[in-house]
């Protein structure tokens, strides 16, 4: 048992002590179950689908797992929870684990976020375990891991992120090998042990991207490659996805061990973007640039036009939603700064509407006498909503 799990038992004990009569009250039948865990699952999706596109299948297995922990069944010698992220660049492996510690905590910055990235030589495992004895900085037990967003509380897990895992050192990944296991992890001063049994440990990785980008182009090597692999009698009956799957994880195996592989719960492959999905990331862009510029008195509204050319300009199955985003800031954010400039203090609202016109985006201000505040124009009509 944990030792926040035993350290709330002996609190609630404490409190049956003063009120007896709490320890002989029982819920009411027909009353919905209640865990010791307070956050919705239904809700906590709806969010993060709200920010994640074109990964349904991944979205569907995180909920079967929210729900798995939502029940407290897991075991309790163990992280909740340890999955591994794969695929290309740019399709929301990151802004997953983001969306879901804003769901559970309304912040996607309460989760303890490693980049593994800046930790590609080997001694830089005392960053997470702390020096050894006799080395400088041992006393202190300093460690990159902030300890209260890894234990989380009674009723809410916490989220660690290891991010880009495949460019940290050998001796650096297999540091987490017991984390993985048993959920501990003893510092090297050998005084203070971190507890990851009320923690869901998500890691993603980049390994495959370049393969995956050379099968979606459809390149001859690929595609002979595919034929063989469903001409095989124990792969009838599987899709693309299983194909890919096999694909990324025969080069996961290739880069880390056999026991590491083994310890994790679940291994997604993320799918690249396909041009379907990006009307949905363009207006969620829409969407969070208009409230940063609604502190000027102005919103943006694209006719469908301007959203039509903007998604042609931004799909790239190689980069995915980071060269959606890189097509808005050329295309509408320079050009729209460079009218908010002009403006004067005090002037009336003002609605930039952007449409194509001669072969190119064009801005045209609609100045309304009322404030628009608490109201932005929708990304797909003329309409208004409600923020």
């Amino acid at each position: 048992m944990s030792f926040i799990t035993t350290k709330l038992k002996a609190l609630n004990e404490r409190q049956h002590q003063h009120t007896p009569e709490l320890e002989i009250k029982e819920p009411s039948e027909g009353s919905r179950l209640v865990t010791r865990f307070r956050f919705d699952v239904d809700q906590v999706m709806r969010h993060v689908r709200s920010k994640i596109f074109g990964q349904e299948e991944t979205l569907h297995r995180l909920e079967e797992m929210l729900r798995i922990i939502w029940s407290d069944i897991t075991e309790s010698d163990r992280p909740l929870y340890v999955a591994l992220f794969l695929g290309p660049t740019g399709v929301g492996k990151t802004e997953m684990v983001r969306a879901l510690s804003e769901a559970i905590y309304g912040n996607p910055e309460a989760l303890c976020r490693i980049d593994m990235n800046t930790l590609t030589q080997e001694h830089y495992a005392a960053s997470l375990t702390g020096a050894p004895p006799g080395y400088i900085g041992s006393k202190e037990g300093a460690s990159l891991f902030q300890i209260e967003k890894i234990e989380g509380s009674y009723s809410k897990p916490g989220i660690v992120l290891f991010d880009e895992l495949e460019k940290a050192n050998d001796q650096v990944i297999y540091s987490l090998l017991n984390v993985m296991d048993n959920g501990l992890m003893a510092m090297t001063s050998g005084d203070k042990v971190i507890n990851f049994r009320n923690t869901l440990i998500f890691m993603t990785s980049n390994l495959g991207a370049r393969e995956i980008m050379d099968y979606a182009h459809g390149s001859l090597k690929n595609s002979l490659r595919k034929l063989l692999w469903f001409f095989r009698p124990s792969n009838w009956g599987r899709n693309e996805q299983d194909f890919l799957r096999d694909f990324v994880l025969k080069k996961l195996e290739k880069r880390f061990s056999p026991e590491f592989i083994n310890r994790f719960d679940d291994i997604f492959v993320f799918q690249w973007l396909h041009q379907e999905v990006l009307g949905q990331i363009l207006d969620r862009n829409i969407q969070s640039l208009n409230h940063r510029i609604q502190k000027h008195g102005c919103q943006l509204h694209l006719k469908e036009s301007a959203r039509k050319f903007l998604i042609e300009e931004g799909f790239n199955k190689q980069y995915g939603a980071r060269f959606l985003k890189r097509a808005i800031r050329r295309h509408i954010e320079i050009p729209l700064a460079a009218q908010i400039s002009q403006r004067m203090q005090g002037e009336v609202s003002v609605v930039f509407i952007v449409r194509m016109q001669d072969g190119k985006l064009h801005f045209a201000a609609e100045k309304k006498e009322n404030p628009i505040s608490g109201k932005i124009p929708s990304e797909a009509t003329n309409e208004f909503i409600d923020l």
